[in-house]
């Protein structure tokens, strides 16, 4: 089942960002046969991170929230995020994940 996750960054996040990022990298790295893709939101280029987001492959919703709710970025600051379940229009005209 295809998810996306999108996460809001709440005020603690600039500190835990910044302390937990290669741990976070890492468990993106140690997870990316479930986690596609992952990276950071900002509302301009260049600005602050206001959140992020995922593209899941995963067997269940629960398996996505135990993925996401494992995250040292989310063990560090439980912050807010909508878990979605994705399907692709048109698959033909895209690139397969």
């Amino acid at each position: 089942m295809r998810l996306v996750v999108i996460f809001d960054d709440t005020p603690p996040m600039v500190a835990i960002r910044a302390a937990q990022e290669p741990a976070h990298l890492d468990y993106l790295r140690q997870h990316a046969d479930e986690i596609l893709i992952g990276g950071g939101l900002r509302d301009q280029p260049g600005g602050g991170y206001v959140g992020g987001l995922w593209v899941l492959e995963v067997a269940s919703k629960a398996r996505a929230i135990e993925l996401i709710e494992a995250d040292p970025y989310f063990l560090a600051e439980p912050r807010p995020y909508r878990l979605l379940v994705w399907g692709k229009a048109c698959p033909d005209l895209m690139v397969t994940l």
